[in-house]
């Protein structure tokens, strides 16, 4: 077999366990956002019990990384697939802690009965699934123009997080009882926030992977 034969074997071996990751990721923000919506306890446990899983995938990654590196000394672009492969990753996980942290949200208010439907937490979670995919594709197809919509869906995120925190601040102006639960569904704006701007993190990277330069998508 030939050198960049080994190699490339070893670099979709590595993308597609990035993809697995990713999936992941999306299937554990959608049930804390469904656990959330249905104050569903055992939803929420599950979703924390199997956050291990996704740092033994960004591990198994690390390794893949380092033994492509390691034996086949791969350089320019083909070092830069790598590289940004392992940021991805880190991108990836804290986007699984993010979404754990949702659950948390999730089980602290079991029990209670929900201070107003929840319409636009859950839009900005569907963008923000939506942009963990388009992302890692954006990746896996080398695609610039979808990296770079990633500012653009971050952009309406921002705005719907802008909107929730108007109307929790007005609530709890309003009535005193809903302060604590209000809080809560705030850090759960916040978080899913975050998890948006790890997208665009990799939107950037994958803009550096193309082109060799690292826009700024995050302003």
């Amino acid at each position: 077999m030939s050198a960049r034969r080994e190699f490339d074997i070893g670099l979709e071996h590595l993308q597609k366990t990035l993809v697995e990751m990713g999936e992941r990721v999306e299937k554990a923000l959608g049930e804390a956002m469904q656990a959330l919506e249905g104050l569903n306890g055992p939803l929420a446990q599950k979703i924390v019990k199997a956050d291990p899983e996704l740092n033994r995938l960004e591990e198994r990654i690390a390794d893949l990384g380092a033994k492509l590196i390691a034996t086949q000394q791969p350089v320019a672009k083909d070092l830069r697939r790598i590289l940004v492969a392992l940021k991805i990753s880190s991108d990836l996980e804290r986007m699984g802690d993010l979404s754990v942290d949702i659950a948390k949200v999730a089980l602290r208010l079991e029990g209670q009965t929900l201070i107003k439907p929840l319409v636009d937490l859950p839009r900005m979670a569907a963008l923000a699934k939506t942009m963990i995919g388009e992302s890692i594709q954006s990746y896996i197809d080398e695609n610039v123009d979808l990296a770079y919509k990633m500012a653009k869906d971050d952009d309406m995120i921002d705005a719907l997080y802008s909107q929730i925190l108007r109307e929790l601040f007005q609530m709890m102006g309003d009535n005193q009882k809903t302060v604590n639960q209000a809080m809560n569904l705030c850090f759960v704006g916040r978080y899913i926030e975050r998890i948006a701007d790890h997208a665009t993190n990799i939107g950037e990277n994958v803009v550096y992977l193309v082109v060799g330069t690292r826009p700024d998508l995050n302003q």
